[in-house]
C-alpha cells in the first residue's frame, strides 16, 4: 500500500512490479558528491547543508500527523452531535398545547408587518410537590389539580417593532367566561359570569380567549409560569434587582426587606411577585405595579452587556426558560423562543411601557372590580397598534406612520359601487337601536340594503368581515363609515357583516379620528399606572395601610418588619 504523503512522481515501478528508489538527474551545475547513492541522495535534500521542503514525513511523523487528523475529525463529529443534542434537549423541555385560533387572529398593517400580542399567564396552581412547598395551601389537600391565572399581562410588540406595550389585567376582574373545553384535562364550561382568572381551569386557550373576548384584542400566543418557573428564571439570570420605598414584610407571601435596593433570586423573587399585601393598597392593584417594575428590571438585565453575549449565561437562561414554560404551539421550539426574544431585544427599554387596566368597583362585590373607565380606550389603543411611550400625548413616530398609512389604504382603496353592496349589521353594544342608527347612515348614503340583527354575543371592538373577493366592497364600506384598516378581517363566508362593538357607541361615524389622537393616548394611559422600562430608580411603593397581620395583630408592612427582627429577610 502506497504512503499518503507520496505522490505519483515521487516513486518509480519496476516492470516486475519491485519499487526501486526514486531517480534523480543532477542538475547541470551540480555534481554526484563522492559516497554512493546513500551520500547522493542526502545532497539531493539539502540546499547549503539546510533540508529542503521536499522532505518527506518519518514513519513516526505520519502516523502523528493521522493521529491529529482522527482527532480532528472526532471534534467535529462531537462538535456537531452536542449541538444537535443541545437544541434537542432544550425543545424536549418545552410543554406546549394549541391555541386554536381561540384568541383571535393578529392583522398585518398597511406595510404588511403584523403585530405580536402574547398572554403572560402566572399560574397559582399547585399541582407538584415543589410548588406545594412554594405556594402552601396543600398541608390538607395534599398536590392539587387545576390552577388559576392570578397574573395575567397582554405584551403587544408593535408591527414594526419599535415599541411594546405590557397591560396586566387585576385577577379579580369580573367578566363572562366564554364556553371552553381543555384539550389536556377534558374540563368544559358553557360559559358563565365570574373572575377572569378562573378561566385558566378549562386550559390556558380558554384564558386567551376570555382575555380576548374582555378586551378586544387578539392573543395569538402564551405563555405559561407556575411557582417554580419563577425561581428558574430568577435564578437564570443571576438575580433581579428591586427597591422598596420602606422596610416591608407581608406575612402572607413571606417577603421581607430593609428600604432600598436588592438583588432578588429564587424564592426571594417569587415573594416578591406574589406580595400584594406589602405594596400598594395592599390588593391586587398594587401588585401589579411591583410586578412591572420586577419585570422592567429584568428586562434591563437581559439587555445588559454581557448577558447575551455569554454562552454559559445564554444556555443556562435557555434552559431555564424552557423547563420553566407552558407555551402554545406557535411557540414550541427553541428556534420561536430566541425568535421572539430578538423581537422583545429590538424595542428599547424606553419604548416598553408597561400599565394596568383601569378598574372601577364591582357594585355586586366591593372584593371584585369591573373595567373602568378609560379601559376601552387602552384596548383600542393596544388592538390598532399604537404606541404608549409617553403620556404626554405624543405620538411615536412609528405610530403617526402606521395611522398615516392605515388611513391611506382606506382612502385610497379600490372603490366598489356602493349600490351594488348589502351589508348585515350586528348590534354587539347592548344599546338598543345601535344597529339601526349604522345601517341608516349606510342606506343613506346609497348603499343597496342593509340588515339588523343582534350579535350572537357582546363585543367590545367593532370590525367589518367580509367573504372572499369583497375586499373592495369592505374598504368602500370603510370608508363610507371612517371605519380604519385595522378594523377589517377576511371571514370564511360570504358577505359583508359589520359587527359594532361597545368602543362603537353612539354616532353614525366612527370615532377612529379620537383613537388616533394624542388626547387619546394621554386617556389610555390615564389611571392605568403607566410607566417604562427604562426607570431604573423606580421604587415599590410599600403600603401605609394596615393589610398585614402578625401574631393576630393588624398592622402596617413596616410594622411587620420592625416587630419581626428575629425573622431574617428574603435576601440574607
Amino acid at each position: 500500500m502506497s504512503d499518503p504523503w507520496d505522490g505519483p512522481a515521487g516513486q518509480a515501478i519496476r516492470s516486475r512490479g519491485t519499487r526501486v528508489p526514486e531517480q534523480r538527474t543532477a542538475e547541470p551545475d551540480e555534481a554526484r558528491p563522492p559516497g554512493g547513492r546513500a551520500a547522493a541522495r542526502v545532497a539531493s535534500r539539502t540546499r547549503g547543508g539546510k533540508r529542503t521542503s521536499r522532505t518527506r514525513p518519518t514513519g513516526r511523523a505520519r502516523r502523528l500527523l493521522r493521529t491529529a487528523a482522527m482527532c480532528l475529525s472526532g471534534l467535529v463529529v462531537v462538535t456537531a452531535g452536542a449541538g444537535w443534542w443541545f437544541y434537542q434537549h432544550l425543545d424536549g423541555n418545552i410543554h406546549s398545547l394549541a391555541l386554536d385560533g381561540k384568541g383571535g387572529t393578529e392583522k398585518a398593517d398597511a406595510f404588511g408587518r403584523t403585530p405580536i400580542n402574547i398572554l403572560v399567564m402566572g399560574s397559582d396552581g399547585r399541582t407538584s410537590e415543589t410548588d406545594c412547598k412554594l405556594g402552601g395551601g396543600c398541608s390538607t389537600t395534599g398536590v392539587q389539580t387545576g390552577s388559576n391565572a392570578d397574573v395575567q399581562m397582554v405584551l403587544h410588540i408593535s408591527a414594526d417593532r419599535s415599541n411594546a406595550t405590557v397591560m396586566s389585567i387585576p385577577r379579580d376582574t369580573m367578566t363572562k367566561v366564554p364556553a371552553c373545553k381543555d384539550g389536556e384535562s377534558g374540563r368544559s364550561t358553557a360559559g358563565y359570569y365570574g373572575q377572569i382568572n378562573s378561566a385558566l381551569q378549562y386550559g390556558p386557550a380558554c384564558q386567551a380567549a376570555t382575555v380576548h373576548q374582555l378586551t378586544g384584542i387578539p392573543v395569538d400566543h402564551f405563555v405559561k409560569l407556575d411557582f417554580s418557573g419563577v425561581v428558574k428564571m430568577s435564578d437564570a439570570v443571576g438575580g433581579v434587582s428591586v427597591c422598596v420605598s420602606d422596610d416591608v414584610y407581608d406575612t402572607y407571601s413571606h417577603l421581607k426587606l430593609s428600604k432600598g435596593t436588592h438583588t432578588l433570586k429564587g424564592v426571594a423573587a417569587l415573594e416578591f411577585v406574589r406580595s400584594r399585601h406589602g405594596f400598594g393598597d395592599g390588593s391586587d392593584l398594587g401588585r401589579t405595579v411591583s410586578q412591572h417594575i420586577f419585570l422592567s428590571a429584568m428586562i434591563r438585565k437581559f439587555k445588559s452587556a454581557g448577558t447575551l453575549t455569554d454562552p454559559t449565561a445564554v444556555y443556562r437562561l435557555a434552559d431555564a426558560a424552557t423547563k420553566a414554560l407552558t407555551v402554545d404551539d406557535g411557540l414550541g421550539s427553541v428556534k420561536k423562543l430566541i425568535a421572539l426574544a430578538d423581537d422583545v431585544n429590538k424595542v428599547p427599554t424606553g419604548r416598553i411601557t408597561f400599565a394596568t387596566m383601569q378598574t372601577a368597583p364591582d357594585p355586586a362585590d366591593g372584593d371584585r372590580v369591573v373595567v373602568g373607565p378609560g379601559a376601552k380606550t387602552l384596548f383600542a389603543t393596544i388592538a390598532d397598534d399604537q404606541s404608549l411611550t409617553t403620556g404626554s400625548g405624543k405620538k411615536s413616530a412609528a405610530a403617526s406612520g402606521t395611522a398615516k398609512a392605515t388611513a391611506k389604504a382606506t382612502v385610497t382603496a379600490s372603490a366598489a359601487p356602493p349600490s351594488g353592496i348589502a351589508v348585515t349589521v350586528e348590534n354587539g353594544t347592548g344599546i338598543t337601536g345601535r344597529a339601526s342608527v349604522v345601517a341608516s347612515a349606510l342606506t343613506g348614503q346609497g348603499f343597496g340594503s342593509a340588515t339588523t340583527v343582534n350579535a350572537p354575543s357582546p363585543a367590545t371592538a367593532t370590525a367589518l368581515t367580509y367573504g372572499t373577493g369583497q375586499l373592495p366592497a369592505a374598504r368602500t364600506v370603510a370608508k363610507a363609515l371612517g371605519l380604519p384598516a385595522s378594523r377589517l378581517k377576511q371571514g370564511t363566508g360570504s358577505g359583508l357583516t359589520l359587527l359594532v362593538g361597545s368602543d362603537w357607541p353612539s354616532g353614525s361615524s366612527y370615532p377612529a379620528a379620537s383613537t388616533a389622537s394624542p388626547a387619546d393616548t394621554r386617556a389610555a394611559v390615564s389611571q392605568a399606572h403607566a410607566s417604562t422600562a427604562d426607570q431604573a430608580k423606580t421604587c415599590a411603593k410599600v403600603s401605609p395601610y394596615k393589610t398585614v397581620t402578625l401574631d393576630g395583630v393588624p398592622m402596617t408592612p413596616a410594622q411587620a418588619y420592625a416587630a419581626a427582627r428575629s425573622k431574617p429577610d428574603s435576601d440574607a
